[in-house]
This record gives C-alpha cells, structure tokens and sequence, in this order.
C-alpha cells in the first residue's frame, strides 16, 4: 500500500506540469527536424526504452508476460490507438498549426471524455457539463479563427480538424482504459512495446527512416521520455501520494499558460490575444466541471 504524502504528490506534480509545459515547444524543434511519421517512431522507441527501465527499477518486469498473455488483443489495440493513431494526428496537427494554436484546442480532451462517456460508459451530462463544453469549444471558435468570429474563417481547418480529432482519441483512449485491470506503467510498456513494430513499418513505407544528427536525436528523445514516458510515471506517483487528489489535479491547469510563454521566449511564436482568450474559455470550462458537487 502506497502511502499518502501530500507534500511529495505536490513535488510529483509540479515535476509533471512543469515538463508538460515544454512538450508544445519540443514539438515544434523535432518537427523542424523529422516528419510526424517519423517523429511517431522514433519518440515511441525512446519512450518504450524509458518504460522498460522504470519497470524494472520499479520490479513489475516480470508482469509483462502475465498481461500479454491474459489480454494480447486488448494491448495490440490500445497500442494501436496510443502512441501510433493518436501522436500521428497529434503531430501532424502541431506541424500545420502553430504550437500556440494546437497546444490549447488539444486541451479539450476532458470535454470530449465527458461527451463520450455518455454512450460509452453510459454516464449522464450534468448541468455543469453543458456549461464546459459550451465554454470549452467557443474557446475553440475563437482560437481557430483567431478571433475573427463573424467571418467564421479558420486560419488552418486540416489542422484544426486534427487537434480536435486528437482530444477524441485521447478520450476514447481513456475510456478503453477504464476496463483495464492490469498495472499501469506495464500496460504503457506493453502497449508502446507492441505498437513499435507497426510504426516502423508505417514510417519505412512512407516517409523513410531519417538520418538523426545529434539536435534531432536529443529533440525527439526529449519528447519520447517527457511527453510520452517519465512524466506519466511522475504523474502516476502524485496521484497515488496525494491525500487530496483535486488539489494536486488543478495543477494541471497551470501548464498551458507555461508552454504559451515557452513557445513565445524559446521559438518566437507570436501569441494571439484570441489565443490567450480561447484559453481562458477553456480553462474556466474544464474548472467549473471539475467544481465539487
């Protein structure tokens, strides 16, 4: 039994809001260097490397076999879904987007788990939910037009399509999650682990194998370890630390506006007044949905 330290959750998940807020920054450079196919491949391989010896540090490796054996089919097609369909369209979405834009659309998975918990979990939408979704996507509205609300103009519809298709296979990935039994950095493990063969073929029969110098190799490393691995585990920590989960869970809400400032100061991207606004929308959604009853 974990025991419950408020102080390390909130040191966990300040560590995990803190590297999640470098990952829309970190995009962008690797995709200055690698395609999104390729970018998919490599991250996943880095990121099931990490995996593997935070299972074996952590003495769970030997629940590999276990797993793979009782549900292969379960993993295959959760490995399927997340890390190759989901970070597929994810990156593809960041390349024709400005991070600033795709960062924030992205952040609305929560409303799109709430929609799709209802015919799949068959949960019921309560007043509050209504409130978010409404706030959430006007959010999304105002970021994707850039403002420009009577013209309904988007600056970049493929790629605002595929930020918002990435929120629903992030959701739907969780809502799989939820009749998994099995521990939860082994299922990641297993579910990278089976998933690498299939982006390595998707990535040899279209955009090749890319010849990595060291900035690429240290770029798409970053993501593989900080977006896909390590802060998952920092996060998984904080939750099962945490004497009052809401609390450490808010801190999440901190991340966006970080990563705002990083891709203005690192990249240079120039931050929309539209875009900050459609954040905030976001934001104020996703906190009067967490609100307690």
């Amino acid at each position: 039994m974990t025991t419950k330290n408020q102080k390390q959750a909130f040191l966990f998940a300040i560590g995990a809001v803190l590297l999640w807020s470098t990952v829309a920054t970190a995009f962008k450079i690797t995709l200055s260097y690698l395609t999104p196919v390729q970018m998919v491949f490599y991250a996943s391989a880095v990121s099931a490397l990490a995996l593997l010896v935070i299972s074996m540090v952590q003495g769970k490796l030997h629940l590999l076999p276990s797993h793979l054996k009782q549900r292969p089919l379960f993993y295959l097609g959760l490995g399927l879904l997340n890390p190759l369909i989901y970070y597929l369209v994810l990156f593809k979405s960041y390349d024709l987007l400005p991070a600033s834009q795709a960062q924030p659309l992205n952040y609305t998975w929560a409303i799109a788990l709430t929609l799709l918990s209802v015919p799949f979990l068959g949960q019921k939408i309560r007043n509050r939910d209504w409130q978010a979704c409404g706030l959430g996507y006007f959010g999304v509205v105002l970021i994707a037009t850039q403002g420009n609300l009577l013209a309904l103009k988007f600056e970049n519809p493929l790629g605002v399509m595929l930020a918002l298709l990435s929120t629903l296979l992030w959701a739907s990935y969780w809502i799989i999650n939820t009749r998994n039994s099995g521990d939860p950095v082994v299922s990641v493990l297993l579910a990278f682990l089976l998933s690498l063969p299939f982006s390595a073929v998707v990535c040899g029969l279209s955009d090749g194998f890319a010849h990595l110098n060291w900035q690429a190799l240290v770029a798409v490393s970053y993501v593989g370890l900080f977006e896909m691995g390590v802060t998952f585990v920092l996060w998984l920590m904080a939750m099962k630390k945490a004497e009052n989960t809401s609390r450490i869970s808010n801190l999440i809400f901190i991340s966006p506006f970080i990563s705002l400032v990083l891709l203005a100061t690192v990249i240079g991207e120039t931050i929309h007044l539209s875009t900050v606004a459609g954040l905030l929308l976001i934001v104020c959604g996703l906190l009067i949905q967490n609100r307690s009853a």
